[in-house]
């Protein structure tokens, strides 16, 4: 997912004369803050910030570090910087309709880390499209796990031991979906017949596993794209104003969940 986001970033980027420096923090809060403080060392000219783990004092602290600021995939409250976000919430929204239009009813879910802008905005997606179908729903029907294919095992085979009624689960991500599904082979579920799965992303691996992953497309090279020009338009454009752009997603039907 990062590689396709970071591909869109760095081409526009080079187009337009500007070197990226790259930093991975492993979603790890504390390291985040040390690249942070290094790259401000460094009187970086903008910075585009991905899905970041701090909590909202954090976060409001360091922006103000740097003279520009693109978040992706997260947003601030009182968010004065440019921001750039995909409409999770509608896709859980479209993954979990999708599953009920399928006749479940039984519909779990694999949510991400429990700080994740994302994840919440997904299982809010999740949890209103039960509610306004008339299903029950509840915590027991939900765990929380590494955005990793080991994370989507545990997790989903700790709940599908639990709740063995359920007949089909929306995945955090596609990494996640497809721990779950080695999950359910191993309980001797078949796919879809048993277990109906969606993932979110459409990382290149969704097509190849068997049964193919349906999933919620997001469009990460646009992403990296269109938040490297709206960082340049700030670098360029001193007194232009924030913007906040909103990407939705696409449902694609494959045969994990017809």
């Amino acid at each position: 997912f990062f590689a396709n986001l970071v591909r869109g970033a760095e081409q526009e980027a080079y187009s337009n004369g500007y070197s990226v420096f790259l930093c991975n923090t492993g979603e790890n809060p504390s390291r985040e803050i040390a690249v942070l403080q290094s790259l401000e060392e460094k009187r970086v000219d903008g910075l585009i910030l991905c899905a970041s783990r701090l909590d909202e004092g954090e976060l409001s602290k360091v922006i103000r570090w740097f003279p520009n600021v693109v978040q992706v995939l997260r947003q601030s409250k009182d968010s004065g910087e440019s921001v750039i976000l995909t409409d999770d919430q509608a896709g859980g929204l479209m993954a979990t309709h999708h599953l009920v239009r399928a006749g479940h009813e039984r519909i779990g879910f694999i949510a991400g880390p429990s700080r994740s802008y994302s994840s919440k905005q997904r299982l809010l997606g999740y949890q209103t499209a039960m509610q306004s179908s008339s299903l029950f729903t509840d915590g027991e029907h939900i765990r929380y796990c590494p955005p990793t294919v080991q994370g989507g095992y545990q997790s989903s085979m700790e709940l599908l031991e639990a709740k063995p009624e359920l007949t089909s689960l929306v995945c955090f991500n596609d990494l996640v979906a497809v721990g779950v599904m080695q999950a359910a082979s191993e309980l001797g579920k078949q796919i879809p017949a048993d277990l109906a799965i969606i993932g979110f992303d459409d990382i290149p691996l969704a097509a190849l596993v068997t049964p193919a992953l349906t999933t919620v497309r997001i469009p990460q090279y646009e992403l990296g794209s269109r938040a490297m020009l709206q960082l340049l338009d700030l670098v360029e454009n001193k007194n232009l104003k924030p913007k906040h752009e909103l990407i939705r997603p696409e449902l694609i039907i494959r045969d994990s969940s017809p």
